[in-house]
């Protein structure tokens, strides 16, 4: 069910300015009546019915088909006496945001049988009044028939959608878990027997330089070839990894942005240059964890996001105007800015975060490419 104020239908083939036109239409017919009470009456029932229209959309069970059923009264009584058979179509919209099958199906017909006949007496006790409105009344009698399906099926189709997105995104979470529960097993079984074993060869050879050199200089031997075993391993670790390009995030991030409906404005290259898969990888999650916050909490009209490339680091900024995030020790702790910060550590990058007006997270890390291509991670 639609929120209480969506009176006028979206992607029904009628614009806004027709559904306008529908409402003060009532007025025209009642007002170019002679009889004060007629029109007294009139007004009433118009009243009534838009009361109870908006009702049936924020209550919930048996007295949504009682605010229909009154709203079925008065446009059968505004098609007889005043010959204003448009409140048919706000009827046939509201049928059509029914889920439940059943009650889509009882009201429908219902409605369809009593608007065809109030029509048909209409036309024999007050022809003068129908005849110049045949045109509109055949278009009204299609919306009673076709609009509510195609709602009821819009509706459907939308809830499903929003069902298939939930779980894809529950997918993609487990699968993140996966990965990093893989990564964090591969580098403990790979690194941590490796590291130990180098801390103790390291204290032994401390204690043997000046008393046994021999031994001392075999020590440091067999700690050099630990390293280049373990840096082996962790690049093989690392070639497995996916490979998230920058550049292929920023465009994720400009349609994710967009369908949100904030404006996006890239500065700088996404393409990476002599940064490692590793390092590119970090930048791409933390780009996408940063913009997700923005599309999720800062209520912002436009984000920002700026790529500085030097020799020595490569720099991201991403800024909106939001609402900014509150101060507070606990400020790293939410919104996936720890999960961020620890990422960036394992690069030896940093994360700030600045609240003015909106929110500013620069991202910064060091370029390492020539290191670790002398060390045989590239």
């Amino acid at each position: 069910m639609q929120n209480w104020y969506h009176i006028f239908s979206k992607n029904t083939g009628l614009s806004l300015y027709a559904w306008i036109i529908f409402c003060l239409l009532p007025f025209y017919f009642i007002l170019r009546l002679s009889s004060l009470f007629e029109i007294t009456v009139g007004i009433l029932m118009i009243v009534l019915f838009f009361t109870t229209y908006r009702l049936a959309f924020i209550k919930k069970g048996w007295t949504v088909y009682v605010s229909v059923g009154i709203q079925m009264v008065i446009s059968i009584g505004m098609t007889l006496y005043f010959g204003y058979v448009y409140f048919a179509l706000f009827l046939a919209f509201f049928i059509g945001n029914i889920q439940h099958k059943a009650g889509f199906i009882t009201l429908y017909v219902v409605h369809l049988v009593t608007t065809i006949a109030a029509v048909s007496v209409g036309f024999v006790l007050q022809t003068p009044l129908f005849f110049p409105q045949m045109p509109f009344i055949v278009i009204t009698i299609i919306g009673v028939i076709l609009l509510p399906f195609n709602m009821y099926n819009r509706n459907k189709r939308e809830k499903l959608e929003n069902e298939l997105e939930t779980a894809n995104e529950r997918i993609s979470e487990l699968l993140v878990t996966e990965e990093r529960q893989r990564i964090a097993r591969d580098l403990h079984d790979t690194l941590g027997q490796k590291l130990s074993l180098i801390g103790l060869k390291s204290d032994l050879a401390g204690k043997l330089v000046e008393i046994e050199p021999e031994k001392a200089k075999k020590e440091l031997n067999d700690i050099h070839q630990t390293a280049r075993t373990a840096l082996n391993e962790v690049r093989e670790i690392v070639s497995t990894m996916k490979s998230i390009k920058l550049k292929d995030e920023v465009k994720h991030i400009s349609q994710v942005l967009k369908a949100a409906q904030i404006e996006f404005k890239l500065k700088g290259n996404p393409d990476l240059a002599d940064t490692p898969l590793l390092v590119e990888n970090v930048l791409s999650m933390c780009l996408k964890e940063a913009v997700t916050n923005v599309v999720k909490h800062s209520n912002a009209t436009n984000c920002k996001v700026s790529i500085v490339q030097s020799p020595s680091e490569v720099l991201i900024r991403i800024c909106d105007n939001g609402k900014g995030i509150s101060d507070g020790p606990n400020l790293l702790e939410g919104n996936g800015l720890r999960g961020m910060r620890e990422r960036l550590e394992f690069v030896n990058g940093h994360l700030k975060v600045e609240s003015l007006e909106g929110t500013l997270i620069t991202i910064q890390v060091p370029k390492l490419a020539d290191q670790i291509k002398r060390e045989g991670l590239s």
